[in-house]
């Protein structure tokens, strides 16, 4: 299928998606030197290891040892074909493909397939509906009535379920879509006597969409008191509530944008922000903020607003997720909302620009709410409960290790409860003591968020000399085809290491078709993954732009040195047993001394 795309159409998918660019749209990227670092999307970490190199168009994480370029980026993130990524990375970057004959090669099943094509379907019929036609009319009197414009309408593409039982079921039917298949989908209902009829009848529609923009799942909310209020689509291989942000999708770019995300509780706040120009908007489902949900946000952006109801069940829900975003390292603000007031309610009544102002630029550091949070388990007229609301309020400020961030915390308690700051002060070091909090200079850098370290450690063994050298060598050659030229001329694919020796043999055949130094294509015409990351890790290695002939040169010498000395093992173990065999255990001895000599120089060299 691959290889109904030519090269040259492949090739200039690639080059018109620069990787730092598609990669940025997945994981907050951070510029040092010349290289990019971030949080690996491919596995937990707390400090970045995942490098992206703009000049080669690779990448690479120290830490679990993925690379490659940009197109097995997608197909990793996406669990792509490679035909299906280089479909993504077309529509990205308005490259025109020709048509493709053939089936149809996917990553999903025919059933999980023909579940989005009923998605969009009926994401298309309920949208029409409700702009255009009597039976939606209800529901856009319900929207318009919350003051949804049209404009939102459309960019959300909201719609309407008719209340005919069966209307949505021959819809799909004569769409030539399964009904069993509709049903497990979670878009039909199965009735006791075996009749199917609209999940969402009845019912305003906000389609769910994936981080790519497809919808995979309904939102229903009932407009004339049916229970429940919302009713979400069925949990599937495509939709889980854990794993899904609302409005994430357009939300993205502006997220990146402002190195900050609103969370909110619910659709209706989201659209009301969207239409009033606050676009870095996004909701959980209905459920609680997942640890998923939260690596996921640490992975974009380092400052996370949480937004919900004024309420106390508002208030339990913004302590839970602050704490679960603090886990996975994410800086928290908690909106400054009212009681009993919603976003929603707060910009209809007062509009965008005050949302900002008042609510979102007064935000609350997370130790500022979690101080007004505890209030509300305390009675503090009462001189028991005074007191112990401000030792726990003392044993989170041991935590910070900012001085200059506990004074000014420990200023509120002086200052409001009369104690002096010298008792405040001792009773912290007393806490941090208990806790194990070593007495440190401060570090501003260490202590924000913003700033968290862009370094990686590699837990890997120093490698021998030969093998150090045949990296270095390689990595000279996948820059520079002169160099590869004169190491094909002097020693071929003589490389000690199998990989090594395979890899060199690709790269003289790649430089033989006449390509020039180009690693992100060299790696695409690698068909085995565990080269393609080899060689991404083999190009991370830092190369001087000048390097003589003598140190290349010396790299040879080591190489062909340890493959001489191999050789030589060898043979002195072949003559070893055969002066075993013809019984001269004096000659078999001196043998068994000499490979015992080379094997120390060896060593000593390695």
């Amino acid at each position: 299928m691959a290889n109904q795309i030519p090269e040259e159409v492949i090739e200039e998918v690639r080059k018109s998606n620069d990787i730092v660019d598609v990669v940025g749209e997945y994981v907050q990227l951070k510029k040092q030197g010349r290289n990019y670092f971030g949080l690996c999307p491919f596995h937990g970490e707390n400090t970045p290891s995942f490098s992206v190199t703009q000049e080669k168009q690779i990448f690479h994480c120290f830490g679990c040892g993925k690379g490659g370029n940009v197109v097995t980026f997608i197909m990793e993130m996406e669990s792509f074909s490679f035909v299906e990524a280089i479909k993504h990375l077309a529509s990205r970057s308005g490259t025109q493909l020709p048509e493709l004959g053939g089936e149809k090669e996917s990553s999903l099943s025919q059933d999980t397939q023909n579940i989005l094509s009923a998605y969009e379907w009926l994401t298309k019929l309920y949208h029409h509906l409700l702009r255009f036609t009597r039976d939606g009319k209800e529901g856009y009197n319900y929207l318009k009535s919350r003051g949804i414009s049209d404009t939102a309408i459309d960019e959300f593409q909201l719609g309407f379920a008719p209340t005919a039982k069966s209307f949505t079921a021959e819809f799909l039917k004569k769409k030539g879509f399964n009904q069993a298949l509709s049903v497990k989908a979670g878009l039909l209902s199965l009735q006791n006597d075996n009749s199917v009829t609209d999940r969402f009848r009845g019912r305003v529609i906000f389609p769910i969409r994936n981080h790519l923009g497809k919808t995979i799942a309904f939102g229903g909310r009932s407009i004339s008191g049916g229970e429940p209020k919302y009713l979400n689509s069925a949990e599937s291989e495509l939709f889980h509530k854990g794993k899904i942000l609302y409005n994430f999708d357009l939300a993205k770019k502006h997220i990146r944008k402002e190195n900050e995300v609103i969370l909110f509780e619910g659709y209706m706040d989201v659209i009301t922000a969207y239409q009033a120009g606050i676009n870095n908007v996004i909701a959980t489902l209905g459920t609680a903020l997942s640890e998923y949900q939260a690596k996921l946000l640490n992975r974009y952006v380092d400052t996370v607003v949480i937004c919900y109801d004024g309420d106390k069940a508002g208030l339990e829900a913004t302590y839970k997720a602050a704490n679960l975003l603090r886990n996975v390292g994410c800086q928290v603000k908690i909106a400054n909302m009212q009681d009993d007031l919603d976003p929603d309610s707060f910009i209809k009544a007062h509009g965008g620009k005050a949302f900002k102002n008042e609510v979102l630029n007064t935000s609350d550091t997370y130790v500022s709410f979690y101080m007004r949070y505890l209030k509300k388990d305390y009675n503090l007229s009462i001189e028991g409960d005074r007191i112990n609301y401000i030792e726990k309020v003392i044993k989170e400020l041991a935590l910070i290790d900012s001085s200059v961030e506990r004074e000014y915390y420990l200023q509120e308690l002086h200052k409001e409860y009369n104690i002096s700051m010298e008792s405040l002060t001792q009773e912290v070091e007393i806490q941090r003591n208990k806790q194990g909090q070593q007495p440190k200079k401060d570090n501003p850098d260490k202590n924000r968020n913003t700033n968290r370290g862009l370094s990686y450690r590699s837990n890997k063994k120093l490698l021998p000399a030969f093998q150090n050298a045949e990296r270095k060598l390689l990595s000279y050659m996948l820059h520079n085809p002169l160099i590869a030229e004169k190491v094909q001329e002097e020693m071929g694919a003589g490389f000690n290491i199998e990989a090594h020796q395979i890899i060199a043999t690709h790269l003289y055949a790649f430089y033989e078709e006449g390509h020039l130094s180009d690693i992100s294509l060299f790696i695409e015409k690698l068909s085995d993954s565990e080269l393609q990351k080899l060689v991404t890790e083999i190009a991370m290695y830092p190369v001087l732009e000048e390097i003589s002939d003598k140190e290349i040169n010396d790299y040879i010498r080591i190489i062909q040195e340890h493959r001489n000395d191999y050789v030589s093992i060898q043979t002195l173990k072949e003559q070893q047993k055969l002066a075993e065999q013809q019984k001269d255990p004096l000659k078999a001895a001196q043998i068994a001394m000499q490979i015992i000599e080379i094997k120390k120089q060896l060593k000593r060299t390695n």
